[in-house]
């Protein structure tokens, strides 16, 4: 399964960028942004896109 991960802007919470990646990427990539206090939105990649 393939997620859509968005960074958000810290003051008003709109996507800075996106990235799809597979599911085993997810945890490391919340590690990270737990790290320095950013704030992701992560959702099921619309496959249909890819």
């Amino acid at each position: 399964m393939r997620f859509e991960v968005m960074r958000l802007d810290d003051v008003d919470g709109t996507p800075v960028d996106t990235t799809v990646v597979d599911a085993a990427s997810v945890n490391g990539i919340v590690q990270q942004a737990a790290a320095i206090g950013q704030r992701l939105w992560i959702r099921p990649a619309d496959t249909s896109a890819l």
